[in-house]
């Protein structure tokens, strides 16, 4: 069995694959270390995660969740969150639901202060998971299924706009 604990100091941070960089302008806005928990002591129906943000970025896009609920714990740093039209200042301690919705549960961490921001994401798991990027008008559709023959996980993902949906019929 996987052993069920881990210290908040052996989780070691690490930068997005370069498939998952942000890319353009957006290099200039987003930048994020995460460290991985929840597969580590064998969670099946949560996934937890510690995510670092430096100085003056985001970690993602505003986004939400139609399916999954999230939910977050400030270990370090200070910033704000922005959740729907709503700010709100963060600081170590403070813990934010982040439920499932539509746009006005839409959120987005910023680092606005001088240090490194950390936090604990916790988030239910559920597959498919829909995401929604109100400010690009984006979707997201996420499915995580078992792990292959070599133990990664296989995923599907599709990020697009509504409007340039095709006709289900097309090319049948």
């Amino acid at each position: 069995m996987t052993r069920p604990i881990v210290n908040i100091d052996e989780i070691e941070l690490e930068s997005r694959p370069a498939a998952f960089s942000p890319t353009g302008d957006a290099v200039n806005r987003y930048e994020a270390r995460a460290g991985r928990v929840g597969t580590r002591i064998g969670a099946k129906q949560l996934g937890y995660n510690v995510t670092a943000v430096s100085p003056g970025k985001r970690a993602f896009p505003v986004h939400n969740h139609r399916v999954n609920e999230e939910m977050f714990y400030v270990l370090q740093g200070t910033g704000e969150i922005r959740i729907g039209s709503s700010t709100y200042s963060l600081r170590p301690g403070d813990i934010v639901a982040c439920p499932a919705g539509g746009v006005e549960t839409a959120h987005q961490i910023i680092n606005t202060g001088s240090e490194e921001l950390r936090f604990l994401a916790v988030s239910t798991k559920h597959s498919p998971e829909i995401c929604e990027y109100p400010d690009s008008g984006k979707f997201g559709v996420y499915a995580e299924f078992p792990a292959a023959a070599d133990g990664k996980p296989k995923m599907f993902r599709h990020v697009g706009r509504e409007a340039q949906s095709i006709d289900y019929w097309e090319g049948e």
